[in-house]
C-alpha cells in the first residue's frame, strides 16, 4: 500500500480527490489531510508518507512555503493548481507532475500509474531546488530544464541541448558532452516548452537547437547538418521558415 497525504484548503476538493482515489486504485492510502501551510508542515513531519498530493495556493501561503519549511523530503509530490500558465510551465521544466483543478479523472489515472512508478525508487531532490529556483525568481525564461527518464532525474542547461528527436510517444535528447536520453515524453509537449529557446520543429521527427545548426543542404530533398555531425531531414512544409530563419541569423 502507498501512503499519502493531501493538503489542500478546499475541503470540496479534498473530499472529490479521495472518491477518485478510492474509484480507480486500491493501493493508494491517504493517512492524513490538511488544509494550510501550519498543519501540512506539522502533518508531514509526524506522517512520512510516501506521496503528496499539494495545492500551490493555500489560506496562509503556499505549497512551496511548506516546501522550503519541510526541506528535503523522500516523497513524490503531486501538485494540484488551477490553469496558471506560469505555474504548468514550471512544473514541466522541473520534470514534477501536476493535477489542475477541477480534476479530470483521465488525467489523474494517468498521475497514479506515475506514482506506481516511482515510488519506492532513490530520487534526486534537484528538480524540486529547480522548481523552487524558479518559483522565487518569477522569470518566465528557464534557463534549465529537469529530464526524467528509468533511472533518475538530469538537469541539463537548455543552451546545451542540440536536438531532440520523436521516438514513438518518447523523445530522444541529443545533449552537449553527455549520452543520449530517452524521456517518456512526445515531442510535442517539448516543442511547446522549447520554442521559445531557439529551437524549431522542421520535421515530424525532429525538433532542433538553430544554435547548433552548421549547414542547410538544399539538394537531396533538403536537410541540415547539426554540430554533432549528424544529417536531419527538413519537411517540405518547412523549409520556407526555415530559410527565413537563416536569413535573419
Amino acid at each position: 500500500m502507498i501512503t499519502a497525504v493531501l493538503i489542500d484548503d478546499d475541503k470540496h476538493l479534498r473530499t472529490g480527490l479521495k472518491a477518485l482515489l478510492e474509484r480507480y486504485t486500491n493501493e493508494i492510502q491517504i493517512i492524513g489531510e490538511a488544509e494550510s501551510v501550519k498543519t501540512g508542515v506539522e502533518l508531514l513531519k509526524s506522517s512520512n508518507p510516501q506521496v503528496i498530493f499539494l495545492d500551490i495556493h493555500l489560506n496562509d501561503g503556499t505549497g512551496f512555503d511548506i516546501l522550503e519549511k519541510l526541506g528535503k523530503t523522500t516523497a513524490h509530490i503531486v501538485f494540484i493548481t488551477a490553469h496558471e500558465q506560469y505555474a504548468v510551465k514550471a512544473f514541466k521544466f522541473s520534470a514534477l507532475d501536476f493535477i489542475l483543478k477541477p480534476v479530470d479523472p483521465e488525467e489523474l489515472q494517468s498521475t497514479i500509474v506515475k506514482i506506481k512508478e516511482v515510488v519506492g525508487k532513490s530520487s534526486s531532490f534537484e528538480h524540486i531546488d529547480l522548481l523552487l529556483e524558479n518559483i522565487r525568481k518569477k522569470v518566465d525564461n528557464f534557463k534549465r530544464i529537469a529530464l526524467s527518464t528509468s533511472d533518475g532525474i538530469h538537469l541539463f542547461e537548455v543552451s546545451d541541448i542540440i536536438r531532440c528527436e520523436a521516438k514513438v510517444n518518447y523523445t530522444e535528447f541529443f545533449i552537449k558532452n553527455h549520452k543520449p536520453l530517452l524521456i517518456s515524453r512526445t515531442l510535442k509537449e517539448y516543442e511547446e516548452l522549447l520554442t521559445e529557446h531557439g529551437f524549431e520543429r522542421i520535421h515530424q521527427s525532429h525538433l532542433i537547437n538553430l544554435s547548433y545548426l552548421k549547414s542547410y543542404i538544399k539538394s537531396d530533398g533538403g536537410y541540415v547538418i547539426m554540430a554533432d555531425n549528424t544529417n536531419i531531414p527538413i519537411a517540405q512544409s518547412k523549409k520556407e521558415r526555415l530559410q527565413e530563419l537563416i536569413k535573419n541569423f
